[in-house]
């Protein structure tokens, strides 16, 4: 009986181990991105230009919507690695979770998001938004916080001053922008753009611009998951590398081209001006290390907020190693 179990059980971890595996011997890895965003763009790239098979992984991405959407598919084993808000990891470990979602590569080290007003604002004062009808962005999540953070910088209390509107989806934020009463908002690129050149808004500050370096989006995965996929956590972390490199290399014009088809509803003149955005403010990481200075302006910003659980420290939901490993060799 002994001997049964124990076959069973061999058979039933042989076969997990051969679904990570296809046939021709890459490794399979469910990736979750929390939307779809040009923000994004040095993933895209590692994706499109082949950098992941380059290093024997097929990759499978889903867009799953949303910071808590995203954390819980990680958590659930729906996806081996997230691209998420680093904010995220922290609320995770401050439920005491067991096996503890840990960031390990960096993808964007700045705010993503554009202040959108309703009418064209030549002379845009920060002062303007105080009395406005603002939609604002899920509580807790990365673009809301450093968007209080912003605020409060320039003297506006944003629970106080301005008109805050927080009832919106994620997804569902543009669309109810365009559509309702209010006069500002925060929005990603493509989005932004997109508005300006419709009319439906215009671009008159940029939130990565005014908050600093921040460990806004990164990859993270299961501790359990790191230590059980140390090798194939290597080889996406340098693929990620060659592909911020790539970014850093090529100008915007050869990017949009690259990254086209995770954007088919929108030209790649707009493209190009979106990445363009990006490249100028330096939002796009050009490596994969969250450093401890970044980690504590994140913490920063959160407890600014009132949205920071405990003081986490670095060692604890950062590892470096991969990245480290990967930019030495």
């Amino acid at each position: 009986m002994r001997k049964i179990r124990f076959f069973a059980l061999f058979s039933i971890g042989l076969l997990i181990f051969l679904s990570a595996c296809s046939s021709n011997g890459t490794t399979k890895i469910s990736l979750a991105e929390v939307t779809r965003s040009v923000f994004y763009t040095p993933m895209y790239v590692a994706l499109e230009h082949g950098f992941f098979e380059e290093e024997g992984l097929e990759v499978d991405l889903q867009t799953t919507w949303g910071g808590d959407t995203t954390m819980t598919t990680l958590l659930s084993d729906g996806a081996d690695i997230a691209l998420v808000g680093a904010e995220t990891s922290i609320y995770v470990y401050a439920q005491d979770s067991r096996d503890y979602a840990i960031n390990f590569a960096q993808l964007t080290q700045t705010d993503g998001t554009f202040l959108v007003a309703k009418k064209p604002k030549p002379d845009f004062n920060w002062d303007d938004l105080k009395g406005s009808n603002f939609l604002g962005q899920r509580v807790g999540g990365m673009p809301q916080m450093v968007g209080e953070y912003v605020l409060k910088k320039h003297g506006i209390d944003p629970h106080e001053d301005v008109n805050l509107d927080q009832s919106v989806d994620f997804a569902n934020i543009p669309s109810a922008f365009a559509s309702g009463d209010y006069e500002y908002v925060q929005l990603f690129e493509p989005t932004a753009s997109v508005f300006e050149r419709e009319g439906t808004g215009h671009i008159v500050a940029s939130f990565g611009e005014e908050s600093g370096t921040v460990p806004y989006t990164g990859f993270m995965a299961k501790q359990s998951y790191l230590d059980d996929n140390k090798e194939a956590v290597l080889k996406f972390t340098r693929a990620l590398y060659k592909a911020q490199q790539w970014v850093q290399e090529n100008d915007a014009e050869t990017i949009a081209e690259t990254v086209s088809p995770f954007f088919e509803d929108t030209d790649v003149e707009l493209l190009a001006s979106s990445i363009d955005r990006y490249k100028n403010q330096d939002s796009f990481a050009t490596d994969p290390i969250l450093d401890q200075q970044e980690w504590e302006q994140l913490k920063e910003i959160m407890d600014e907020a009132g949205e920071l659980p405990e003081d986490v420290p670095y060692e604890e939901l950062v590892n470096t190693d991969f990245a480290e490993e990967v930019i030495n060799n």
